[in-house]
């Protein structure tokens, strides 16, 4: 498939078909995001992966529980096959802006002296690079957030100190039914003029 291809078909798919991946798909999938840049090719990511049914029901048992399930409005969503937490560390950043070759820039001492959070913004980029290899091999994904379940599931998940998760992204087979677009889309894009400033605002 062609990289423009592979843009344009990407959705967020909340309906999959109750059937597992073919083995070392995952692997397949993750080789590719890692290929994200990275500041000082600093690499400070981690991913939790939940595959089958016996591992993604620790994820749902906590962020929605049985007595929920009757009226979540995506019931084909707990189908997905498997459930990548992609998670951020700080202080790996910290740690790599304290060597002798990026000492210069100021960044090694503290999170704080960060203006802008690098670590998420790599391992967002690394979700995105996930989600477009996941329309490549012809699978569907859901990017969602853990909001107020945080906590709950690092804990679950016996994740350490120091872990940010940036969400939670759903992988399966799309099913033929459940997956019509988020109201939300009827918004529409917006119009490149509006939002390209040639030259400066």
């Amino acid at each position: 498939m062609e990289l423009d291809e592979v843009i344009r078909r990407r959705r967020m798919v909340r309906s999959f078909e109750d059937r597992p991946l073919t083995p070392g798909t995952i692997e397949r999938l993750l080789d590719l995001a890692v290929r994200a840049p990275s500041a000082g090719f600093t690499q400070g990511w981690e991913f939790i992966v939940l595959e089958g049914p016996s591992q993604t029901a620790r994820y749902w048992d906590v962020t929605l529980p049985a007595a929920q399930r009757e009226s979540f409005p995506w019931p084909g969503l707990l189908n997905a096959a498997a459930l990548v937490i992609p998670l951020a560390h700080a202080q790996d950043y910290v740690d790599r802006y304290g060597e002798s070759d990026k000492a210069a820039t100021g960044l090694g001492s503290s999170v704080d002296d960060w203006p802008v959070p690098y670590w998420l913004i790599d391992t967002a980029m690394t979700a995105m690079l996930l989600l477009l290899s996941v329309v490549d091999a012809e699978l569907g994904a859901l990017f969602f957030g853990m909001f107020e379940h945080e906590q709950a599931v690092l804990t679950a998940l016996g994740v350490p100190d120091g872990f940010r998760p940036i969400g939670t992204i759903a992988i399966g087979h799309p099913a033929s039914e459940g997956n019509s677009p988020s109201q939300s889309v009827r918004r529409g894009r917006r119009p490149m003029a509006n939002m390209m400033h040639r030259g400066g605002w």
